[in-house]
């Protein structure tokens, strides 16, 4: 029982799972913080401008 509860206490699987979790929230955080939703400026602007050429191109005459 003493060996099932140590080696239970040392297995760090879980914890790579929650560093991945943390990792994608922080990664989410910074792309939205950087291509958020005001186009005025920045990347923004420039994204917009990009898909409104392809919209425009891509629509049937």
């Amino acid at each position: 029982m003493l060996s099932s509860i140590t080696r239970f206490l040392r297995d760090e699987e879980g914890a790579t799972a929650i560093e991945y979790g943390i990792i994608a929230g922080l990664m989410a955080t910074i792309l939205i913080a950087v291509f958020g939703t005001d186009t005025s400026s920045g990347v923004g602007k420039i994204l917009d401008g990009i898909f409104t050429a392809i919209g425009t191109k891509a629509t049937p005459k």
